[in-house]
């Protein structure tokens, strides 16, 4: 899974998650604001059109902010999580 980095360090932005991928659904939500994260943690269930994935945190840190809802469409490049400073 290649990571699309953001100019802002504590933002992690949805990557592309498969060959010509543009957008998941966003099935489950595994952390929560204020939840601390190690490298690799898991934040969310995904569901592209190929395939279910798990999407793992890009680092550790403290869970500021979750965008989207289960159930949405999230498009790849957008901000999924921001991590506090």
């Amino acid at each position: 899974m290649a990571h699309t980095k953001s100019k802002n360090p504590n933002e992690f932005i949805l990557p592309d998650l498969g060959e010509g991928v543009h957008e998941a659904e966003l099935i489950k939500w595994r952390v929560s604001v204020g939840d601390s994260v190690a490298e690799h943690d898991i934040l969310a269930e995904m569901e592209t059109d190929k395939a279910l994935v798990e999407g793992p945190s890009p680092r550790a840190g403290v869970i500021k902010a979750l965008h989207g809802s289960e159930g949405e469409i999230l498009n790849v490049g957008n901000v999924l999580v921001e991590y506090e400073g």
